[in-house]
């Protein structure tokens, strides 16, 4: 083992000073290794950027001109006195846990991830490590994940009633990864699927990459709502309620996020409805996770910090909070920018 941690929490973000690299820095630095792109990971202002084949197009769409190198999952790559490596998170597309070995002494940095497969994202495939960093959004046992196909049949049946009432459905998500997410979710024998510009711009770069997604059309300015009834709209949660989705007309708005499992956000949002579904793991999802890599020290990160990192301590492990500027999933927020 190493004397010096292979990994430490600095004001710049998780650092690795035997490979002089950081882990979704929070601030410029010389060289950056993301996790996926995401705007609370995947930031402007590094020097070099070193991301998955997949994730990079997506990071030079919202980041501009950078200087960026991909590499595929499990690919090893010597970094000063590191070796380093990217596997699947499961997150969105193109997002990793990146796998750093020093000397012997291995650690993960999960960025986030999801434990089930979606049939879109590359599935989260447990690294063994002695040291894992891990998210912990919805780290509370209440947070329980119902089965992909259950909320699809859900989302299905809710847009049919408004297309049988004469509604436009919109659907409020992220346009990185949980909107495209639920395109492959959607029934199109219901009606056309819509996108907002932020999504379809999305949507645009993944079918680039040859990944498949149903057709969708463009629902910017220029489009009459009239010549497309029984359609269902997908949009960032900011674009629900706004001027452009009002000039829909009669329509009923939904979100769909983990967080809906809680009865108050629920309420506090204007949508007349929510349905349960994230691309962060649940509870179940983080320990099996946390038990997969066969870590001795874990470190939490954005989420329910306090409350999953007492309880995996009173579990047998060694876990300690570690703040970050990680944000984790938000109904306040879009998800690309």
């Amino acid at each position: 083992m190493t004397n010096a941690p292979v990994l430490s929490f600095t004001e710049n973000g998780i650092y690795c000073a035997a490979g002089d690299f950081y882990i979704d820095p929070w601030r410029p630095v010389d060289r950056a290794l993301i996790t996926h792109g995401h705007s609370d990971h995947a930031r402007w202002g590094m020097q070099r950027y070193l991301a998955t084949h997949i994730a990079l197009p997506v990071m030079r769409h919202r980041l501009g001109d950078i200087t960026a190198e991909g590499i595929g999952y499990g690919e090893i790559r010597r970094i000063g006195d590191a070796k380093v490596s990217f596997h699947p998170a499961g997150h969105v597309p193109g997002s990793a846990q990146i796998r750093v070995e020093v000397k012997g002494e291995v650690w993960v940095a999960s960025g986030d991830y999801k434990v089930v497969d979606d049939g879109l994202s590359d599935p989260f495939s447990p690294v063994e490590c002695h040291s894992f960093i891990t998210e912990s959004t919805f780290g509370l046992p209440v947070f329980n994940w119902a089965d992909q196909t259950t909320v699809a049949a859900e989302i299905n049946a809710w847009w049919a009633t408004c297309a049988a009432n004469g509604k436009t459905a919109f659907l409020g998500a992220y346009a990185l990864g949980k909107a495209q997410r639920l395109l492959t979710m959607l029934d199109p024998a219901i009606g056309p699927i819509l996108t907002h510009t932020a999504i379809e711009n999305t949507n645009r770069i993944i079918r680039d990459q040859g990944i498949a997604l149903p057709d969708t059309i463009l629902a910017n300015a220029e489009l009459d709502p009239k010549s497309h009834p029984n359609a269902i709209v997908l949009a960032p949660p900011s674009a629900l309620g706004s001027a452009w989705s009002k000039g829909f007309g009669a329509q009923e708005t939904a979100f769909a996020s983990g967080w809906m499992a809680i009865r108050g956000v629920r309420r506090r949002r204007v949508g007349d409805r929510g349905f349960v579904i994230s691309d962060h793991a649940d509870w179940g999802g983080l320990m099996s996770a946390i038990r997969e890599t066969g870590a001795e020290n874990i470190y939490v990160t954005h989420g329910y910090t306090e409350v999953f990192s007492r309880y995996l301590n009173d579990s047998g492990w060694t876990a300690q909070v570690v703040p970050t500027q990680f944000e984790g999933e938000s109904l306040d927020k879009d998800g690309t920018e």
